[in-house]
């Protein structure tokens, strides 16, 4: 079924490091079993911002123009053969990823793993920073009243949250330690508490990002350079780092205690030298994440029920000609996330 949506669509093209561009392209296609959504709100990730400035992260190289954004919510505008027409005007969070679901991977449940992803703004696959886009039906999840759009586009950054305090095992009375009071670690922290850690521990070298943490589910923050965290703080259950930094990663490996885990998050070094003998003595689990699977729903649930605040990490608005802006708003110490609206910024209640 379609619905009377425009021919064509504006959208921002990342042509080459830091040279951005609004194009006129054709509204996509409507395939069977998807639906095409109005974006409404597109959050600005770490990983645009590596694209951007450095054109590649890791093997994912930009060689051709691309549209970046992939934390996204909007409007169903119209749906493809075999998907419920009553769904159009329909308010929604897109899972920015198209597995296979025929691998061994997605039939095991880790459809993050799929061989064959095709993930928003992960070359060669375009992203949201346009007016409209296409993704498969079920993974459009249904926002309630409850949750604004720019709270709906922040459910993918908090599903890696999600992600993290699953793999760290983090359950009522734990104790954990979270480096990196970026976005992703404010998340974390707000997670862990909704799972019922009663001590979160936030790590930052920055003093406002420090203060700003006690604000989202830290109940204590270091300063790295000014506390020993593998003497000070320990022992915790579990290890969460945001920050990418080796320092902070053999660190907090080394402040867990017995049995305990720690979850890989930020991008850092591709290698790292970790302390061995504390993960083998102590039987401590290193691992990492990468992205989520099947997080949508906890993370609706976590939101409309007021566990998570996800409106209040908005910091910055912006337009579709001002993609540029978003993108360079991280320099900013009281940035924490900027959001990008390709339909226009609503107007301030």
């Amino acid at each position: 079924m379609t619905t009377q949506t425009p021919d064509h669509q504006r959208a921002s093209v990342l042509l080459g490091t830091e040279d951005l561009t609004v194009e006129d392209r054709p509204v996509p296609a409507v395939a069977p079993g998807d639906v095409l959504v109005r974006v409404a709100a597109v959050g600005v990730c770490g990983s645009d911002v590596h694209y951007y400035r450095h054109g590649r992260i890791g093997d994912f190289v930009v060689e051709e123009p691309l549209v970046l954004g992939h934390e996204l919510s909007g409007t169903v505008a119209a749906v493809g053969e075999g998907v419920d027409p009553a769904r159009v005007g329909e308010r929604v969070a897109v899972e920015p990823q198209r597995p296979c679901h025929r691998c061994a991977q997605c039939l095991a449940g880790r459809y993050n793993l799929c061989p064959h992803m095709r993930f928003y703004a992960t070359p060669p696959v375009d992203g949201a920073f346009a007016e409209y886009v296409t993704i498969e039906a079920e993974f459009a999840h249904t926002l309630p009243d409850a949750v604004s759009f720019e709270a709906g586009a922040l459910l993918e950054p908090l599903s890696v949250g999600i992600a993290a305090a699953r793999k760290a095992g983090i359950v009522p009375g734990s104790s954990v330690l979270i480096a990196g009071a970026g976005p992703i670690g404010v998340i974390c922290a707000q997670v862990a508490r909704a799972f019922g850690a009663t001590r979160v521990v936030v790590s930052d070298l920055v003093p406002e990002r420090r203060e700003r943490a006690l604000s989202f589910g830290a109940t204590e923050v270091v300063d790295p350079v000014a506390v020993d965290v593998t003497s000070d703080i320990v022992p915790v259950d579990a290890f969460i780092d945001a920050s990418g930094a080796p320092r902070a990663v053999s660190d907090g490996i080394k402040a867990v205690g017995p049995a305990g885990a720690a979850v890989l998050v930020g991008l850092g070094n591709s290698e790292m030298v970790l302390p061995v003998e504390h993960i083998q003595n102590l039987e401590v689990t290193v691992t990492g994440i990468f992205r989520y699977t099947n997080t949508w729903p906890v993370a609706i649930g976590l939101v409309a029920s007021g566990q998570v605040d996800l409106d209040a990490l908005v910091t910055g608005r912006f337009g579709l000609d001002e993609v540029r802006e978003a993108l360079e708003s991280d320099t900013d110490a009281a940035s924490l996330k900027s959001v990008v609206y390709p339909n226009g910024v609503p107007a301030a209640e």
